[in-house]
Parts: structure tokens; C-alpha cells; sequence
């Protein structure tokens, strides 16, 4: 069994929670499973994610176990093939979201125009719904996008709490596991493959 890990599962505060109150803490808690399961399920991250993670915790805190239980892979990206539908539904959505974000910022227009005194809170607002326009349920970055190839050529399970990962994961019929209910998940392997329980 091969998961490939998302950087959310460790920074995302209501998901990290279920691991523990900080980056570090929550990495931990996972490597004390991660330890549990060695030898029958294993770990992965791409380079990418796994810098971003690291920069978020006390990484000498972590050393060794970090190295031991986490692989770090790239995907092949020289020998993949992905399928032509992928372009299509990409350039789709994003001549889609240039169109949202061009809504968004036509109402700021507007809004400004009308209520010119309160033009710092109309600018933030723009901002946030621009990027939630152009941003939410996208895979937005290299690194996302290595997760998901990296997936894919493993054929492993994603754990991830972004949308965007998990809709192109569904598109493209990789296994995933929202990241909200991935502790439950390692308990329940950590009973039913006899690890040590935690």
C-alpha cells in the first residue's frame, strides 16, 4: 500500500489538528504511525512537497525518522504520458476562471465608484474573491501537480485537503483520501496489519 503525501495534512490548521497543535507536533504524531506500518505501507512526497512541509517544522526535531519513513520521489515526468482530456478540461477551466475573475474585478469597479470612502476594504475584498475565483479547486503549483503525476505513476492514494488536487485526482482516477480523515485511516491500518498501536 503507497500514499503520496500532501503538504495539508501538516500546515492546514483544522486538518493538522488531528495530529497534533503545531506543524511539528503533527509530523510527529504521523511518523510514530509512519514507524507502526514500516515495512507494509509506505510514504511518499515529491522533492517539491516535501521542502514546503519542511519549512513549516523543526526539521532537526524530526531527523532521523523523517529520512526513514518518508520517501521523497519525483515523478518521471520525462517518460509519463498524460491524457490529452487533461489539457482540454485545463484550458477549459481556466478560460472559465479568467472570465470569473474578470466578473470579480468589474464589481469591485463598480462597487468603488459608489462607495469611494471605504475603497482599502473594497480593494481586500477584491482580492479575496478574485483568487478565490482564479485559485479555489485548481492545481495551482508545480508541486501540486507533481503530486498528483507522482500518484499516478505509482499508483498510489493521494491525501490531500485541496479541492484542486482532489477534483483532478477524480478526473483522472487516482486514488485519494481526503486528508480529514487520515489519522482514523492510519489507526484503522495500524490495527488491521498487527502494528504497534498508538
Amino acid at each position: 500500500m503507497k500514499f503520496v503525501l500532501d503538504t495539508s495534512i501538516f500546515v492546514n490548521p483544522d486538518i493538522r489538528k488531528k495530529f497534533g497543535e503545531n506543524p511539528t507536533e503533527a509530523m510527529r504524531t504521523f511518523l510514530n504511525y509512519a514507524e507502526s506500518l514500516f515495512g507494509k505501507v509506505e510514504f511518499y512526497m515529491p522533492p517539491g512537497i516535501y521542502r514546503e512541509v519542511m519549512h513549516f517544522v523543526d526539521e532537526e526535531e524530526l531527523k532521523p525518522s523523517v529520512e526513514l519513513y518518508i520517501i521523497k520521489k519525483p515523478p518521471n515526468v520525462h517518460e509519463m504520458k498524460i491524457p490529452a482530456f487533461v489539457v482540454y478540461e485545463l484550458i477549459d477551466d481556466i478560460r472559465r476562471r479568467v472570465d470569473k475573475g474578470l466578473r470579480v474585478a468589474e464589481k469591485a469597479v463598480r462597487e468603488s465608484v459608489v462607495d469611494s470612502d471605504n475603497l482599502d476594504r473594497i480593494i481586500q475584498k477584491l482580492r479575496r474573491n478574485y483568487r478565490k475565483a482564479l485559485r479555489e479547486g485548481i492545481v495551482d503549483s508545480k508541486e501540486d501537480f507533481e503530486l498528483i503525476l507522482l500518484a499516478m505513476e505509482l499508483d498510489a492514494t493521494i491525501v490531500s485537503a485541496d479541492i484542486g488536487i482532489l477534483t483532478w485526482a477524480q478526473k483522472m482516477g487516482i486514488k485519494w483520501i481526503d486528508a480529514s480523515i487520515f489519522r482514523d485511516v492510519l489507526e484503522s491500518l495500524t490495527k488491521k496489519l498487527g502494528g504497534k498501536n498508538l
